[in-house]
């Protein structure tokens, strides 16, 4: 293959890229972007590549979650910190179900600019570009709101800069620790029946941890206990940015995209001879690879080749996003070539994408289909004697009403109570650990059958 640089990404044709009307203001804003520090730091992202190698060898798993698009409007103190409760949440509940370690990334700090179906929009027979996150422009339906301007890119390495410094505080600084486990609960969710089930689960763990106590370990003295790990993430698809935070790491001399933890390629980028293949070969995050019912097995054994050459676990993960009723008929063979060729990887289901459904004026998805993709998911590498490690949503700690479905039913008539997404519907806190619960026990009962119980 040939010389990899961090802009050699440039002589190859890269999709869903916004047209600057100014080269020198782009020029000059990633020039400025390139001599900020790096938001992540080398060795964080290679903590994170050895937990995904234990995610690949079923010693773990992987939970990736958060908002579908981050915008300047919805960035709070707030929403960041119940998000990151609801994660928690998810995350003991899979912990405490499964008796496996949790691998938590979120969907945050830089998860800005969104893929589009169309690079115009028409209403009312006006025609201006794509709304592309706020990365690139802005929502509003007005000519110069959608004109895509560089110094965005700016405001969003400060706002994922803000963002990354709250959620380190959160891991380390105490409310991460178990004995916060209470505290998690977001109050507009303790009224359905899987709060009375985390409830429940909660005095458990509470149980266990005073009976530690009293054998002298403590939140005081036990780092498992008080901290946790928690990495971000987000889709590469604005490559402008993510070269300018392109560092090469002064201990090892690899390059590093210091933008975010993992970063992936979307279905729509992840062409073999594409843009953002070409730049993600070179760095040495994780990667994620989407893979949709249009993905052959030879191109992602290609993508493989490309992506992992040397095979390391816990570089690759292969986030499958099918639709509930393609899972079946697409994902055997994905997992027989992987498996034929020997390949270390990550697989997780992301099961939003494919069944973003329209509900009157709302783009939504129903809670029961995301169910059944993640079953299916499950059942097919059951069947196929593989693991199946990870799960990738779009979700939120706001009390939204987005995907219909639920216990806590949300209805076509309430979507308009409280839609608040810029771009995909998200699950709601209380949606999200009817989710967690349901992975739980499809994932003990795994661990069951390959035990022979």
């Amino acid at each position: 293959m040939s010389l990899w640089t961090p802009d050699s990404w440039k002589n190859h044709t890269a999709l869903q890229m916004p047209e600057y009307p100014d080269a020198g203001v782009l020029q000059d804003v990633e020039s400025r972007l390139s001599k900020l520090p790096p938001l992540v730091f080398a060795g964080e992202v290679r903590a994170l590549t050895d937990q995904l190698a234990k995610v690949s060898r079923g010693e773990a798993f992987l939970l990736q979650g958060g908002d579908c698009a981050e915008s300047f409007a919805e960035f709070s103190a707030v929403n960041i910190r119940d998000t990151f409760k609801v994660l928690m949440q998810m995350a003991v509940v899979l912990t405490f179900g499964a008796s496996l370690p949790v691998v938590k990334v979120g969907r945050l700090a830089g998860q800005f600019a969104k893929p589009r179906s169309s690079p115009t929009e028409t209403r009312d027979g006006l025609e201006l570009p794509t709304y592309r996150g706020d990365i690139v422009n802005s929502n509003e339906f007005t000519l110069a709101a959608r004109v895509p301007d560089p110094e965005r890119m700016l405001a969003v390495y400060h706002q994922a800069a803000s963002t990354l410094n709250l959620l380190r505080a959160f891991a380390q600084g105490g409310l991460a620790s178990l004995e916060q486990i209470h505290a998690w609960n977001l109050d507009f969710v303790k009224a359905t029946p899987e709060s009375k089930h985390y409830q429940q689960m909660a005095d458990r763990i509470d149980e266990t941890l005073a009976f530690m106590r009293a054998c002298g370990i403590t939140a005081e003295n036990s780092a498992a206990i008080r901290e946790t790990s928690f990495y971000t993430s987000h889709e590469a698809l604005l490559l402008p940015y993510e070269q300018a935070l392109t560092r090469k790491d002064s201990l090892t001399g690899d390059w590093y995209d210091c933008s975010s933890h993992m970063l992936w390629i979307g279905d729509r980028t992840r062409q073999p001879e594409g843009a953002h293949v070409e730049f993600m070969r070179g760095v040495h995050n994780p990667v994620g690879i989407k893979a949709g019912p249009s993905l052959p097995p030879d191109d992602l054994i290609r993508l493989l080749d490309i992506l992992n050459p040397e095979n390391i676990p816990g570089r690759a993960t292969i986030i499958v996003r099918m639709g509930a009723d393609n899972v079946e008929g697409h994902l055997p063979a994905l997992i027989r070539a992987v498996q034929k060729e020997g390949r270390n990887v990550v697989w997780s289901s992301d099961p939003m994408h494919g069944n973003t459904i329209t509900a009157g004026n709302y783009k939504t998805r129903d809670v029961s289909s995301i169910l059944k993709e993640v079953r299916s998911f499950f059942a097919v590498h059951r069947a196929e004697g593989t693991y199946a490690g990870g799960v990738h949503f779009e979700m939120t700690g706001q009390n939204v009403t987005e995907c219909i479905g639920g216990s806590h039913k949300v209805t076509e008539e309430t979507l308009k109570e409280r839609y608040r997404t810029h771009c995909d519907p998200r699950m709601n806190a209380s949606q999200s650990l009817e989710m967690a619960f349901l992975i739980a026990d499809t994932l003990k009962q795994c661990r069951k059958d390959q035990l022979g119980e």
